[in-house]
């Protein structure tokens, strides 16, 4: 028996798991997917906002300054990459000024600090490619940038290097209350626990009613995104617009491995699968994005890609024991800012856990660092020449793209919380985050997975299970034709 099962293993799952970790816990992860980290995590803005939007009276304003602060010592001890890079909401008349006025305000309310409402000058002297008929704007430095799907993954291996388990393609289908907790049925069998964290995104409205009347509900919003080559030097801030009852609206951002983010628009879905991009909604991020900036060359993108947020019917996180359910917590409702806001969600689900079980033992030996991971394209070249004397399979580039090695791959598919596909590979390595987006590299990566996994390549998916990329062997189903043919 488990003490907890999480299910869910996106941002909230996954750091919640890790904070846990540090405590004498029996706890499980449980994700549908294939890897940590597939779904919402994958395709959002990966921004660390300051906390001035959210109203301080919401969940969300309680929670994301502090999560904000404790980024940098998180980050070091994952080994994950964070720039605070600041952020600019602009403003191009009046109305748009007094939207600041009161973002500021309430970011005092939050307690962001080293805000400023910026004049013209100043602004254009920062950012010399946006909009010329820019008037003013909200200063933030303390945002920042972030790898977050990485942020994830590493999440995860450093509660498996503390014990935690994890099992992929585990889907609930059903939850039982029994004397000791809770009884999990999966697509993989039975799991019993004391207690269960509901981290499941879109999901969690129907994971929650398994166990309880519907209390709230989840309804997904889709956003497009367009993701720019790298090398353009476009902006140096997080852009913002001023935000609508929609969200924070299309943003302009360099990402952290110096790509050009912009998007999202915001489209409520009734699928809660529903990734697709759409013309309309990427020629909204368009028009919008175009309000900030003339100079993006839209000539230069490498990819667009869609994702959902999931909104409650509350408009703010949902974080407390179910109602009805003792021992089931939810942790709901987690759009933006929830990837901000996580490291103090965490510390506030420990807390609940530490009351509901009259007291959590920490570890003598958790370790709070994950192995650092070696990026060959940031080496030096004498680095690069030592650590190819050391591996040999460091000197054999496997994306020319993003310059990322042979060694680099087989190390992010045999660490805890390894890649089984391409794609999750691409995220641990950025092998096919490049100009060719894998054309060059995929089937190389394939080669290796492959060979590390004991798998034929025919088992090597593209991303989830069902997208596959080979069928057969042609060349040896063409010599059994001939042979039957006489040939």
């Amino acid at each position: 028996m488990y003490d907890i099962v999480i299910i869910g293993a996106g941002i909230a799952g996954s750091f919640i798991a890790r904070e846990l970790s540090r405590f004498k816990l029996k706890i499980l992860i449980v994700d549908r997917q294939n890897d940590v980290g597939n779904e919402t995590t994958e395709a959002n803005s990966a921004i660390i906002h300051a906390g001035y939007d959210a109203m301080a009276d919401q969940l969300k304003g309680k929670f994301n300054a502090p999560g904000n602060k404790m980024f940098d010592t998180i980050c070091d001890e994952l080994d994950v990459p964070f720039k605070r890079i600041g952020s600019l909401v602009l403003g191009f008349n009046e109305d748009d000024r007094k939207t600041i006025q009161n973002l500021y305000n309430n970011g005092l309310k939050n307690n962001v600090p080293d805000m400023r409402i910026l004049e013209k000058d100043e602004i254009l002297q920062m950012e010399p490619k946006l909009n010329e008929d820019v008037v003013c704007a909200l200063y933030a430095p303390t945002a920042g940038i972030i790898g977050a799907w990485e942020f994830a993954i590493a999440s995860v291996e450093n509660a498996m290097d503390n014990g935690v388990e994890l099992e992929l393609e585990t889907e609930v289908t059903g939850i039982e209350k029994e004397n000791f907790g809770y009884r999990i049925y999966t697509n993989k069998g039975e799991k019993d626990t004391k207690y269960i964290i509901n981290c499941a995104g879109v999901y969690a409205d129907v994971i929650n009613n398994m166990v309880t009347e519907p209390y709230f509900s989840i309804t997904p919003r889709k956003g497009n995104y367009y993701v720019l080559d790298k090398g353009l030097d476009l902006v140096n801030h997080i852009i913002f617009l001023c935000p609508t009852d929609k969200g924070k609206g299309v943003i302009i951002t360099p990402t952290v491995h110096g790509n050009i983010l912009i998007g999202p628009d915001s489209e409520f879905v009734n699928d809660k699968d529903s990734t697709a991009t759409d013309v309309s909604g990427l020629r909204y991020v368009k028009e919008r994005a175009l309000l900030s900036s003339k100079a993006i060359p839209f000539n230069k993108v490498i990819r667009t890609f869609a994702g959902l947020r999931a909104h409650s019917d509350r408009n703010d996180f949902i974080i407390e024991e179910a109602k009805g359910a003792k021992g089931f917590i939810n942790v709901a409702g987690f759009e933006s800012p929830g990837l901000s806001a996580i490291p103090a969600v965490a510390q506030y689900v420990v807390n609940i856990m530490q009351k509901l079980t009259g007291g959590l033992i920490y570890k003598d030996n958790f370790n709070p660092r994950r192995r650092k991971t070696v990026c060959f394209n940031l080496l030096s070249d004498e680095e690069k020449k030592d650590i190819i004397k050391k591996n040999p399979m460091y000197g054999n580039i496997i994306c020319r793209c993003e310059t990322v090695t042979e060694a680099e791959i087989v190390d992010a598919i045999n660490r805890n919380c390894g890649a089984r596909s391409v794609k999750a590979v691409k995220k641990r390595t950025r092998a096919g985050m490049g100009r060719c987006q894998g054309g060059f590299c995929s089937p190389r990566v394939m080669e290796i997975l492959a060979r590390e996994l004991g798998k034929d390549w025919t088992d090597i998916p593209y991303d989830s299970t069902k997208s596959y990329i080979l069928t057969e062997e042609t060349k040896r189903n063409q010599q059994d034709n001939d042979s039957k043919m006489g040939g």
